[in-house]
């Protein structure tokens, strides 16, 4: 069984004139929805949690606001694929869980191929969390969606 959580980063500034897209940090708001989802995550994680983020200064904000060891990882930059994602979290081979916190559209275009939707990607809201499982259930992998938690219902 493995679990993979993929964590938006938190409403973040614009971009400011010639300012790096990277360098956009998480608006006061942004940090409150961090703070709150992450204090919801620290109550469900379990031991032995694997962290990757972005390297962009939003996702490591967010992923900072969880209070654990994290490691910032270039392949969930924006830009990236599903299959990055999937292979650096080495889904659906490794045992546990792994935590990524990274950017839409990359993160919605994961769920929707791992649950098999036909859109090309699922709208994940700022700062939300989509938790998925992988099992083996009568000789056959299934994909599990476990639960769908956003900052403002907390």
């Amino acid at each position: 069984m493995m679990d993979l959580i993929l964590w938006r980063h938190a409403e973040a500034e614009d971009a400011a004139e010639g300012q790096d897209d990277l360098a956009r940090a998480l608006t006061a708001r942004g940090e409150k929805q961090a703070a709150r989802m992450a204090a919801w995550l620290d109550r469900q994680l379990p031991e032995g949690l694997r962290v990757l983020a972005s390297p962009a200064r939003r996702t490591e904000q967010t992923a900072a606001a969880l209070g654990r060891k994290f490691k910032l990882r270039s392949e969930l930059l924006p830009g990236g694929s599903a299959d990055e994602l999937l292979g650096l979290a080495q889904w659906p081979r490794a045992k546990g869980a792994v935590l990524v916190v990274g950017h839409q559209p990359v993160l919605g275009q994961t769920v929707a191929q791992l649950l098999g939707l036909p859109e090309p990607a699922c709208a994940i809201r700022k700062g939300a969390v989509w938790w998925l499982r992988r099992r083996e259930r009568q000789d056959q992998s299934q994909t599990v969606l476990m639960v769908v938690q956003s900052p403002e219902f907390l």
